[in-house]
């Protein structure tokens, strides 16, 4: 697998750069970027989390891979070219560089809701050693003649906002940053942690974030589970390329966004994304819908027995759990086509060929379930109703081992009635009974 597998295209110009290259990166926004009507006009500079098996293996391929979409009735194979050059994230001085040079217009983070390190209550949680750490570490950027060296911020804000500030001291123009993400309100939520983290190691940088830097929030959607070792044999035997990253998605797929780029983007609209004003509805419903689902799911099903979403979703207990979850989330939701947005998610959820695998989905599942389901679960309380199928995907979760009620959200769990839910969904749980709600 190389360029030459795609024709006379010419290599695209480096102008978006990319932090948490993975499997969905790949499925979703270098996707739509191969899609745009102006792709020749857009390359991506994609990093890894840290690791560097995958780049080193992208960069073999000269960044082309296969993006295979798995229907319920076959598989579609496309090559994609629209990674240009693909670097370890532990080259943070590549990165600083990549982010710090004029031509970039664009840098996008797809990094799990953990990795931001915010506090319970939102926002950068300073007390967490490595944000302090990299604090500590900007203070002492003065002491230093050059950022390339061997000590370097280890967090994702901490490393983008010294890529940052090398583009505030070259005066280079200013850029969208697209996180891509589970958050609510993504885009505000990291301007405001970059200004934090800002405001505490250099006011210069912090007053020049406003005028530099454009976050956009976005939602983003696209089943992507992790590769078996024998896709590549798969991919092999389908096109006669030998791909050692190929990726695996479903045949659904969107991004909406709401935000400004001042130096440009691609024609995503051209591919399928869509542009609004505002993001919320739209990521809400995404939020409480598909990814609550998940994590309830990813919960209830290996305590039946079951690995992937699609076994699980077959279980007609564990249907009924997220039906039920779904018209509890859709009180609290706007006119957004639901009817249709539940249908579409049952269809793909069923889809027994995306071995979408729950182990997974419950990685880092504190975090998620904080933004999942406790914000439902709270408005069905203030609505006077019991949210049962909250109770259940949290007496799930504890059961599975996940922790507490008071660890997850200490308002739910000082509500009696609420907590005598859990409690009950739990002793309904195989194994459930076992676990202390907390």
């Amino acid at each position: 697998m190389s360029r030459a597998s795609l024709g006379d295209r010419p290599v695209p110009p480096e102008r978006i750069v990319h932090l948490g290259l993975g499997a969905f990166h790949r499925a979703h926004q270098a996707w739509y970027t191969a899609h745009a009507t102006d792709a020749a006009d857009w390359g991506i500079v994609a990093f890894t989390g840290r690791s560097p098996q995958l780049a080193d293996r992208l960069a073999a391929q000269q960044g082309v891979y296969t993006l295979v979409e798995r229907g319920t009735g076959g598989d579609r194979h496309e090559a994609i070219g629209s990674i240009v050059r693909a670097e370890p994230g532990s080259d943070v001085g590549a990165f600083v560089t990549a982010v710090a040079h004029p031509r970039t217009a664009i840098l996008t983070l797809t990094v799990t809701e953990a990795a931001y390190r915010f506090a319970p209550g939102g926002g950068l949680d300073l007390s967490d050693p490595a944000v302090s750490a990299d604090i500590d570490l900007f203070r002492n950027l003065s002491r230093v003649r050059t950022e390339h060296r061997l000590a370097y911020p280890t967090t994702v804000l901490g490393r983008t906002l010294l890529g940052l500030r090398a583009r505030h001291r070259a005066a280079a123009p200013p850029l969208a940053i697209v996180p891509c993400d589970n958050l609510a309100a993504n885009g505000d939520v990291v301007r405001r942690a970059l200004e934090t983290f800002a405001a505490q190691v250099s006011p210069a940088l912090r007053d020049w974030l406003p005028t530099g830097v454009r976050v956009v929030s976005t939602s983003v959607d696209r089943i992507t589970p992790r590769v078996t070792v024998q896709e590549t044999g798969r991919v092999k035997e389908a096109t006669g390329w030998r791909d050692e990253v190929p990726v695996v998605t479903e045949p659904f797929a969107d991004w909406v966004l709401a935000g400004d780029f001042p130096a440009g983007r691609p024609a995503w609209d051209s591919a399928g994304a869509r542009f609004v004003a505002e993001i919320g509805p739209w990521e809400t419903r995404k939020l409480w819908l598909l990814n609550g689902a998940h994590s309830l799911l990813a919960a209830t099903g290996p305590l039946r027995g079951h690995t992937t979403v699609a076994q699980a979703f077959a279980d007609p207990s564990c249907r009924a759990a997220v039906e039920a979850l779904w018209d509890e989330a859709s009180r609290h939701l706007p006119d957004l086509a639901l009817d249709d947005y539940r249908t579409a998610l049952a269809e793909r959820f069923a889809n027994p060929r995306i071995e979408h695998h729950l182990a997974q989905i419950a990685e880092d599942s504190l975090t998620k379930l904080r933004l999942r389901i406790v914000p439902v679960a709270r408005r069905e309380r203030r609505a006077g109703r019991p949210a049962t199928a909250c109770a259940v995907a949290v007496g799930a979760w504890i059961a599975a081992g996940g922790g507490s009620l008071g660890e997850l959200d200490p308002q739910l769990a000082a509500d009696h009635d609420f907590r005598t839910a859990v409690h009950q969904a739990r002793k309904t749980l195989p194994g459930g009974s076992r676990v202390d709600a907390g």
